[in-house]
């Protein structure tokens, strides 16, 4: 059974640009803008990250 129509995509901190989140999304019409608050190491505390393609 294949995955289709999906992509590994980075989470990127929009304060320090570190890439510290990698997951799968489904990109079957283009890549959605996706905005999380996760948790940044280096600041300790939850930032705003984004969707980044390597």
């Amino acid at each position: 059974m294949a995955k289709l129509n999906r992509e590994y995509v980075w989470l990127q901190c929009t304060e320090t640009g570190d890439l510290n989140y990698r997951t799968e999304l489904k990109v079957v019409g283009g890549a959605p803008k996706i905005e999380l608050k996760k948790y940044s190491p280096r600041l300790r505390r939850h930032t705003l990250h984004k969707i980044k393609r390597k």
